[in-house]
C-alpha cells in the first residue's frame, strides 16, 4: 500500500491528456468555459460537456460538481469554482479550501480512485501559487490520511515555476508532519 505521500504526484502537463478517473476543472459560477484551464477543458470535451453543464444551472464559489469527461480520457470532470484573490482577508483560502474538500468528496462518492487537479484559482484569480498550492497540500493529504479514496492525487502544474513551487510545498509539508507509526 502507498504511503500518503506517494498518493499525491505532481506533473507538468495538459491536464486535458490526463489519463485519470476525473480532472477537476476550475471553472466559473455559469460552469459554460472560459479562459484559462476552464476554457481548454471545455474545448477538448466538446460540445456535450456544455450541454450537461447547462443542466447544472452554474455552481457556487467553493462548491464542486460532477459531469462526464465525454472526448476527454478522463470519465468525469468535476468543476469547482475558486475564489478570485482580494488580498487575503475576504475567506478566500477557506473559498479555496472548500473547493479541493468539495472535489475530493465528489471523487470518493463516485468511487474515484485518481484525480488530477489543476491549480485552483492560480490563473485569472490571481490567487498566489505558493499559498494556493499551501492550501491544496494541506487539504488533500488530511483527507488522504482519513479516506482510502482517490487512492491518488495529482497536482497538475501548466509551467516549471508552478511545478517547483508545490514540489517545495508538498516537501515541506511533509518534512513538518511526524511520520504515522505504520510508515516509519
Amino acid at each position: 500500500m502507498a504511503t500518503l505521500r506517494e498518493r499525491i504526484l505532481v506533473v507538468e502537463a495538459d491536464i486535458t491528456k490526463l489519463e485519470v478517473d476525473a480532472i477537476v476543472n476550475a471553472a466559473n459560477t455559469s460552469l459554460l468555459g472560459g479562459s484559462g484551464v476552464d476554457g481548454a477543458i471545455h474545448r477538448a470535451a466538446g460540445r456535450d460537456l456544455v450541454e450537461e453543464c447547462r443542466t447544472l444551472r452554474g455552481c457556487k464559489v467553493g462548491q464542486a460538481k460532477l459531469t462526464a469527461g465525454y472526448r476527454l480520457p478522463a470519465r468525469h470532470v468535476i468543476h469547482t469554482v475558486g475564489p478570485v484573490w482580494q488580498g487575503g482577508a475576504a475567506g478566500e483560502r477557506e473559498l479555496l479550501a472548500s473547493c479541493y474538500r468539495q472535489s475530493l468528496a465528489l471523487a470518493r462518492a463516485h468511487g474515484l480512485a485518481t484525480l488530477a487537479f489543476p491549480g485552483i484559482s492560480t490563473g485569472v484569480y490571481r490567487f498566489p501559487v505558493r499559498y494556493a498550492a499551501e492550501v491544496a497540500v494541506a487539504v488533500i493529504a488530511q483527507e488522504l490520511a482519513q479516506h482510502e479514496l482517490p487512492r491518488q492525487v495529482t497536482l497538475c502544474t501548466f509551467d516549471l515555476i508552478a511545478t517547483t513551487v508545490t514540489s517545495e510545498v508538498i516537501e515541506a509539508y511533509f518534512a513538518a508532519q511526524p511520520a504515522p507509526v505504520n510508515e516509519r
